[in-house]
């Protein structure tokens, strides 16, 4: 990746938040004030088969302004944060060519940190560690692979998402491999980058963001998240679809539970993931929070940087 002439000409505005805060609306309308592009860094919405369970920009809203990274990808393909690295770096580099702005909008953590610090040089997989946690997870479930992470790890337990069978044996991996715990391996050193950051947090009051998750769980079911997961029946494996909205239906339509216990069940789950976020996002200082109606206190803080 060649370097950008000047970096104090090119600046990338992140919008980040919990779930449903309303970032995407945000960043159409800033991305339009700016007249540039948006990078997607929801790490849900890369697949074209999950649009409904993942709130996906609607195709009105991808006509409002240029998207990148929204249903790029299928359930079926291998993708991971490094790769979505190296993409969205080579993108903004596009991007800069012709801008002096450019926006990237998501609530995955981790993949917003892989683009504005890099990612940590964390040791291979193990294969005989990796697959005596298969084994682990298979024969005693979800549970005990939490409490183990808990044990070796209590901090980074608190922020990452504890349902995500994958995201938790890696964890415990690197922290057997290595004796350390996964929190003191990440972003010891972030890597220079060719362009200032400014990173603006959304918020809401938590009653009215938790109300804003009751509602869109009910309009992503009027809009069809049944039909859109019984058509991933036979993904359900795929890494893609251990997802908030996806699991809940599963267990639905395996007779495990009625759908009225799968859309609470749904509600609940959310409102705890956004609990993450927020948890996982506050550690930042560089952070400026606002108010998702703040639009113009932004612009003029973006002008000022």
């Amino acid at each position: 990746m060649t370097s950008l002439k000047n970096k104090t000409n090119k600046t990338l505005i992140v919008i980040l938040g919990p779930t449903a805060v309303g970032k995407t609306s945000f960043s159409i309308e800033l991305a339009k004030h700016f007249n540039t592009e948006i990078i997607s860094a929801d790490s849900r919405q890369f697949y074209r088969e999950m649009r409904i369970g993942t709130s996906a920009p609607y195709p009105e809203e991808l006509k409002s302004a240029i998207h990148h990274f929204i249903g790029n990808l299928s359930v079926t393909d291998y993708y991971n944060v490094s790769k979505f690295e190296n993409e969205a770096l080579c993108k903004l580099e596009e991007i800069f060519l012709s801008n002096s702005f450019a926006i990237m909008v998501g609530g995955s953590g981790l993949y917003i940190d892989a683009v504005c610090k890099g990612i940590d040089e964390l040791p291979d997989p193990d294969e005989k560690i990796r697959n005596e946690l298969k084994e682990k997870y298979k024969n005693q479930g979800l549970e005990s692979l939490q409490q183990q992470l808990k044990k070796l790890d209590p901090e980074y337990y608190t922020i990452v998402d504890i349902s995500n069978p994958n995201r938790l044996m890696r964890a415990i991996e690197v922290c057997l491999i290595t004796g350390k715990t996964f929190t003191s391996l990440r972003n010891n050193i972030p890597k220079n980058r060719e362009f200032e950051i400014i990173k603006i947090g959304l918020n809401r009051n938590r009653e009215k963001l938790f109300n804003i998750i009751n509602s869109r769980v009910d309009k992503m079911i009027n809009s069809g998240l049944i039909d859109e997961v019984k058509g991933l029946t036979k993904y359900r494996n795929f890494n893609a679809l251990n997802t908030v909205g996806y699991k809940e239906i599963f267990e639905y339509l395996d007779k495990k539970i009625t759908l009225k216990q799968a859309i609470e069940n749904i509600k609940t789950n959310t409102r705890r993931y956004a609990k993450r976020q927020l948890t996982w996002f506050k550690k930042d200082e560089s952070i400026k929070w606002f108010h998702p109606d703040d639009l113009q206190e932004i612009i003029e803080l973006i002008n000022s940087h």
